[in-house]
């Protein structure tokens, strides 16, 4: 039930754990289908990085029984170095102007062609080397990492900024039929930008797609006013780039055609 997902298996001393990698796309598509939920609870913890994880689908996946791990890391970190919000021992997070920052020894040395853009840097100190990533993320009380989003893909309407994930993961818990949802921002002569939704819902057929009123009504009481979708395109999939990443950029262009 999970083909194409890799598989790792780790011997301890109370024997052989097995898990498995996936994109959150693809655990939302197995949850749907209970003979393929029942094989992801076979493991032990089911690896999920490459996009974020929407609180939404964690909440499900554990009613199912599966334990998801998120992770957290890229290429300039050799992989993934933050699981479940943990660095690893030998890695580093901090915050920066809510940017996030990741140190230690898996820290590349650089790249290639150079850093004009000084993505590497040094503590004041020069007692240890940072990467600047383009993420916005905040440490809970309890020291844990919490990916808001990236930088760029911030929403400014009115002078506010708000989070993509934070709207998205509102739309999935509470708008009825919802699947799949992603948040850009649109152009507006009034706001500088607007916060709008595309969505993939779920209907039998006879049951009308939600509208623009639908959604800010069951988001009323979940996100502050200026947070709300002013803009609403209802879709049979959206667009993807890479391991199940949204294209933004390309959703963003829906709400611009015919301006």
């Amino acid at each position: 039930m999970v083909e194409g997902a890799r598989r790792h298996e780790a011997s301890t001393a109370s024997g052989t754990r097995r898990y498995t990698a996936l994109v959150p796309t693809q655990v939302a598509r197995l949850l749907d289908e209970p003979a393929a939920a029942a094989a992801l609870a076979t493991y032990d913890g089911v690896l999920v990085g490459a996009a974020a994880t929407p609180p939404s689908l964690a909440e499900r996946a554990a009613s199912a029984g599966v334990t998801l791990v998120p992770t957290y890391g890229m290429s300039e970190t050799s992989g993934g170095c933050v699981y479940a919000g943990r660095p690893l021992p030998v890695s580093r997070v901090r915050i920066e102007d809510g940017r996030v920052l990741l140190g230690g020894a898996t820290l590349a040395s650089g790249y290639l062609a150079g850093d004009p853009a000084g993505a590497f840097v040094e503590d004041p100190a020069g007692s240890e080397r940072w990467f600047r990533t383009d993420d916005a993320g905040h440490l809970d009380e309890d020291g844990r990492l919490h990916v808001d989003g990236r930088l760029d893909d911030l929403v400014t309407t009115g002078g506010l900024k708000v989070a993509p994930r934070v709207v998205e993961d509102a739309l999935l818990r509470h708008v009825p039929g919802v699947r799949e949802a992603v948040v850009v921002g649109a152009p507006d002569a009034e706001w500088g930008q607007v916060v709008s939704a595309a969505l993939v819902v779920d209907t039998d057929g006879a049951t009308r797609p939600p509208g623009l009123a639908d959604v800010r009504s069951a988001l009323r009481d979940a996100l502050p006013a200026y947070a709300l979708p002013r803009r609403l395109i209802v879709a049979a999939d959206l667009p993807t780039r890479g391991p199940g990443k949204p294209d933004r950029s390309a959703i963003a262009t829906w709400f611009t055609m015919g301006q």
